[in-house]
């Protein structure tokens, strides 16, 4: 491994070659480096740049980016000595992608929305399909104005029946459609703006129909939330035992 001097040195001169590229355009001049080097910021994640394709990364990954940006990168994914040094002069957060396994704890999911979560529902859909769950749509089907409680009343009863293990039901919060679906019995509905409370909702509560609220999360932390409470299920009987007193309330009050 060079040594730090020698690292510095290099440094140095990499900085020398930059500062001598001009920093503007010239008018119909190609320059191939910002082209290989410049790469497009996510503005719709909860990162700045997303490095998770690749094994070995260097400084031109992460040039460009502003200090105490959010980077996503592989699992294994090694970085040169140029790379942790700009990482800490830059003070960059390094946020390391788990690969997904499948580890579902459902096959059959039926998914609803109003117009606000229809995009989102879209997404989902296609990816829970391509992860080989079956998935049941009980719409909408489009951005025309809908009312949350009927698609989440529709998710809930086929939940209740048994028609399908678990819902997933997306408006703008996310709190309505929970609301409505919590009137069906048999459900248990909650409302995950993060990672934590799915799984917790899922280990904790027993929760059979997540609901997402499409202006409260970017579509990759939706699909992370999914994740984690499809993976996730309820077996300590500590926990059980409080989900049947839940229950049990429920029949206190039911006709």
């Amino acid at each position: 491994m060079a040594s730090q001097e020698k690292r510095d040195q290099i440094r140095a001169l990499v900085k020398q070659v930059l500062d001598s590229v001009p920093s503007g355009s010239e008018p119909g001049r190609h320059d191939p480096d910002a082209a290989a080097t410049s790469l497009p910021v996510k503005t719709d994640s909860a990162f700045d740049r997303d490095e998770s394709a690749k094994s070995l990364l260097t400084e031109d990954d992460f040039r460009g980016l502003e200090n105490g940006a959010r980077v996503r990168i592989a699992e294994t994914a090694r970085l040169t000595a140029l790379a942790n040094d700009l990482v800490r002069d830059k003070q960059l957060h390094l946020v390391r992608k788990v690969p997904r396994v499948a580890s579902f704890k459902v096959e059959t999911v039926g998914v609803g929305c109003d117009h606000g979560g229809f995009e989102m529902k879209e997404h989902l859909k296609e990816c829970l399909a391509d992860q080989g769950l079956r998935v049941r749509d009980f719409g909408t089907h489009s951005k025309d104005a809908v009312d949350y409680p009927d698609h989440a009343q529709a998710v809930a009863q086929a939940v209740s029946s048994g028609n399908i293990d678990v819902g997933i039901v997306i408006d703008g919060a996310g709190i309505g459609s929970a609301m409505a679906a919590g009137k069906v019995p048999g459900v248990r509905p909650a409302a995950c703006y993060n990672v934590a409370l799915a799984k917790n909702s899922r280990e904790h509560n027993g929760a059979n129909v997540l609901t997402l609220g499409s202006g409260q999360n970017t579509l990759d932390e939706a699909k992370d939330i999914v994740y984690a409470f499809l993976t996730h299920e309820i077996t300590e009987p500590r926990h059980k035992k409080r989900v049947g007193k839940i229950d049990a309330i429920e029949r206190q009050y039911r006709q």
